[in-house]
């Protein structure tokens, strides 16, 4: 039995240069691993709590050295001598020890460093990588990228209200031909553009008319890099309804549907808005992605497949705070025929924990940002790495 010796948390910082929890953790016998969290800008409600010293004026209320105080103290100390290869039971004492519905004595930010650190480290004691010892033998499918390449709303000092303009690969036959075919869009889209600035998520933040001018360029750069939108490259918009300050309609969408090949929209109406979700997604043929409606919550899940609110969740490790939740959230969404989503958060770091759980639990999609910014291609690049490392036996998911 590999145990537990200690556990280490630090301040270290993220992509929007704002500090994050990091937490080492040391058998006896020398391995260690670690694990960075993200965090996000649009969040919603009933994501668990993010530990943060308001009060702590030197880092503008934005540090972190309570959520490390915790894992240096309370939680070093309820983990010691505990088996590594356990995962379960990490993370069923870190619930326990926390004891609140959204994880606010200890932080869900502390308490996932621990949870991702600690099943990293399970992993190089066996020798084996991540995904596959998250995952099984069969674990050999590769997610279809969404690339944020035009950001808006919260991610962007621009004029567009939705938060996200997608291009999804469909008919890429391998994980790297999807980025291939993505890279080409990018750099014609690049070549369009008179503002190249990118935003939070490495996708560019132009100032255009609106929503459907931004559509019309991704089309315009698709058909540049000879493919057609639609069939060899959909459109996918995250509207992050949360942060609207004017609600859209289903009539708005319905109407965006038929004029644009857009496959897939995350978030189109606010948290609670349940009627409308299952409204739109009666009445739309097209991927509904919840998002804020689920924040990665099994009871939310639960409702939402009982209203048949949507057919696609958007999976966010730091929305519930540990692995062993995260990974029973993919199960039910699956059991139920909903596609699952592994996604980054606008603030990330260079931890590609997300890579590996895609390929581990077969997830269809992974929304990781742009082809820019070394915290969004170091999910990218792992994931070539798991395809060369699967060799023939790999495939990417289909659509």
């Amino acid at each position: 039995m590999a145990k537990i010796k200690n556990i280490k948390g630090r301040q270290v910082f993220d992509s929007r240069g704002n500090p994050t929890v990091e937490a080492e953790i040391f058998l006896d016998d020398g391995l260690h691993a670690s694990s960075i969290v993200p965090s996000g800008a649009s969040t919603g409600t009933y994501e668990a709590f993010e530990l943060r010293d308001k009060e702590n004026k030197n880092y503008l209320g934005k540090s972190v050295f309570k959520a490390i105080d915790n894992i240096n103290v309370l939680i070093a100390k309820s983990l010691k001598n505990t088996d590594i290869n356990d995962q379960t039971k990490i993370d069923k004492i870190l619930i326990e020890l926390d004891g609140t519905e959204q994880k606010k004595k200890l932080g869900a930010n502390a308490i996932l460093a621990v949870s991702m650190a600690s099943c990293k480290l399970a992993a190089i004691k066996k020798n084996v990588s991540l995904f596959k010892h998250l995952g099984n033998s069969k674990s050999n499918q590769l997610p279809i990228p969404l690339l944020n390449i035009i950001n808006g709303g919260v991610h962007a000092k621009n004029n567009l209200d939705i938060q996200e303009f997608m291009i999804r690969p469909d008919k890429a036959k391998s994980f790297s031909e999807a980025m291939r075919m993505s890279f080409l869009v990018i750099q014609n889209l690049k070549s369009i553009l008179d503002n190249t600035n990118v935003g939070d998520e490495g996708g560019f933040a132009p100032n255009l008319q609106n929503n459907e001018e931004a559509i019309k360029i991704i089309i315009k750069s698709i058909e540049m890099s000879g493919f057609k939108a639609g069939e060899d490259i959909s459109i996918c918009l995250d509207v992050a309804a949360n942060e609207l300050d004017k609600p859209k309609t289903i009539e708005y969408y319905t109407n965006l549907v038929k004029k644009f090949p857009i496959k897939s929209i995350e978030d189109p109406f606010t948290e609670d808005d349940w009627d409308s979700w299952r409204q739109l997604t009666k009445n739309t043929n097209i991927q509904i992605v919840g998002d804020d409606l689920f924040a990665t919550n099994i009871k939310r899940l639960e409702k939402g497949i009982k209203n048949k609110s949507s057919n696609a969740i958007l999976v966010k490790l730091n929305q519930i705070g540990t692995v062993s939740e995260t990974l029973k959230v993919i199960k039910m969404a699956h059991d139920n025929g909903l596609k699952t989503i592994i996604s980054h958060r606008s603030g990330d770091t260079e931890d590609t924990f997300i890579a590996d759980l895609a390929v581990a639990t077969n997830s269809s999609q992974i929304k990781t940002g742009s082809l820019a910014r070394s915290e969004r291609v170091a999910k990218y690049n792992r994931l070539l790495r798991i395809e060369e490392e699967l060799g023939n036996s790999s495939k990417i998911a289909k659509f």
